[in-house]
C-alpha cells in the first residue's frame, strides 16, 4: 500500500511525485499509456501565460512563483537525470498589441512589478532580423523563458525511475474507484486494484470522465490544440515571437514550433489539413523564411479546459483521500511547479507557498 497515488503521468503527476517522495513519503504512480506523452509533450513550453495580463490574479500568482522556480528545476533534473530540459532564457516579443491593450498591459506589469516595456521596429528588428516587414511596435517581456517540454517529460519520468520510493505504472487506465463509505480507497485498473492512504487524480482532459464515476461532475473538458515544427537551421529565430494570439517557439537545435489551434472537438485527436494551412501561414507571417525549411511534423493535443482556466487543487468535498491537481487549460507547463508545490504543501500539512483557497474544489464540484 503506498501513502500517495497518483492517477496520471503528465509534468502535472510527476511533479507532484517528485515533491512527494523528496519528502519521504511512498508514492504510486498510474498512467494510462506512456508518461508525459498527452498534454505534457503536445504543448509549446512558453513559461508564461500567452498575454498574461488577460489572466485571473490566481493565475498569475501561480504563474509567478513557477517561473522563478524553473531555472532550479531545469538544473535539478539535469543533474539528476543528464537528460536536459533545455530551458532558454531568451524572452517574449508580442507583435503589434493594439493601444488600449498595451496599456492594459503594461499596467497589469507595474501592479505585479514584472519588467515589460514597449519597443518599436528598430528594437524589434535588432532582436529579430528575421521576422516579417512592417512591425513598428510590440511589447517586449525580457525575463520569459521556454522549456522543451518532451525533454523535460522524459526527465521527470526518468527521476520518478531513479526514485526507490517512486513506482510507475505505465499503460494501466485507471477503470473506477474503490471505497469504503465515504472514503477513497484506491482505484482499479485491468490488471488490478492499487490501494493508498490518498489518491491523486491528474488525469488533464480525462479527469472529469473518471471522476464521473463517483457521481461528480467536474467541469473540465478536452479542448484541441494543433502544432507544427519545421526543420530550421538555428539563428532563423531566437526567442519567443507572438502575432495575433499565435507564437513561434525556437528551440536549441534549430527546430521553430507554431502553434497553436483552440478546437472543442471532444477527445479527437486528428489534426486537420485546415488546421496545418493555419499554422503555415502563421508561421510565415511572423518569420517569412520558415517557407524555406521543411514541415517536420503536424499533430495535435487537449488541453484539460476548465472555466476560466483556473485549476482544480486540494480535496474533493465528501470524499475522504481524494484529492484534485488538474484543469490548467493552456498554462499546465506554466504553472506546474507551483500548483504541485501547493498540492504537495497541502498534503504534507505544510504552510502552503501560495492562498489554496482559490484553487480548491470545494463550490466548484457539483452532482451529475
Amino acid at each position: 500500500m503506498s501513502d500517495f497515488l497518483i492517477v496520471g503521468a503528465g509534468v502535472i503527476g510527476l511533479m507532484t511525485a517528485r515533491l512527494l517522495a523528496q519528502a519521504g513519503a511512498r508514492v504510486k504512480v498510474l498512467e494510462r499509456g506512456q508518461s508525459a506523452r498527452e498534454a505534457s509533450w503536445a504543448g509549446g513550453g512558453i513559461v508564461s501565460p500567452l498575454y498574461p495580463w488577460r489572466y485571473q490574479d490566481e493565475i498569475t500568482a501561480l504563474a509567478l512563483w513557477s517561473q522563478t522556480s524553473y531555472v532550479h528545476l531545469s538544473q535539478e533534473l539535469l543533474a539528476e537525470t543528464g537528460c536536459d530540459p533545455e530551458l532558454r532564457q531568451k524572452g517574449m516579443l508580442m507583435l503589434q498589441v493594439e493601444a488600449q491593450e498595451e496599456q492594459t498591459a503594461l499596467a497589469w506589469a507595474q501592479r505585479f512589478h514584472r519588467p515589460m516595456t514597449r519597443v518599436e521596429s528598430d528594437f524589434i528588428y535588432q532582436t529579430e532580423p528575421h521576422v516579417g516587414p512592417g512591425f513598428e511596435s510590440a511589447i517586449w517581456m525580457p525575463e520569459v523563458a521556454s522549456i522543451r517540454n518532451p525533454r523535460l517529460g522524459q526527465s521527470l519520468r526518468k527521476s520518478a525511475q531513479l526514485q526507490a520510493n517512486i513506482t510507475l505504472c505505465e499503460d494501466s487506465e485507471v477503470t473506477g474507484f474503490t471505497t469504503f463509505g465515504q472514503r477513497v480507497t484506491g482505484v482499479r485498473t485491468a490488471q488490478g486494484e492499487h490501494k493508498a492512504d490518498n489518491v491523486i487524480l491528474a488525469g488533464g482532459a480525462w479527469s472529469g470522465q473518471i471522476l464521473a464515476q463517483l457521481g461528480l461532475a467536474l467541469p473540465v473538458e478536452p479542448v484541441r490544440g494543433q502544432m507544427m515544427v519545421f526543420k530550421a537551421a538555428p539563428g532563423v529565430v531566437d526567442r519567443v515571437v507572438m502575432l495575433d494570439g499565435r507564437y513561434v517557439i525556437p528551440r536549441n537545435d534549430g527546430r521553430v514550433l507554431v502553434g497553436s489551434t483552440l478546437e472543442h472537438a471532444g477527445f479527437d485527436k486528428t489534426p486537420t489539413e485546415e488546421a496545418r494551412q493555419s499554422l503555415f501561414d502563421t508561421a510565415t507571417r511572423i518569420v517569412p523564411e520558415l517557407a524555406d525549411y521543411e514541415v517536420e511534423r503536424h499533430w495535435a493535443g487537449l488541453r484539460p479546459g476548465s472555466p476560466e482556466g483556473v485549476p482544480f487543487i486540494g480535496a474533493v468535498p465528501g470524499w475522504d483521500g481524494l484529492h484534485l491537481n488538474t484543469g490548467h487549460y493552456r498554462n499546465g507547463l506554466v504553472l506546474a511547479p507551483a500548483s504541485t508545490r501547493l498540492l504537495a504543501d497541502l498534503l504534507l500539512e505544510r504552510s502552503p507557498v501560495i492562498n489554496p483557497d482559490a484553487y480548491s474544489p470545494a463550490g466548484r464540484l457539483t452532482a451529475r
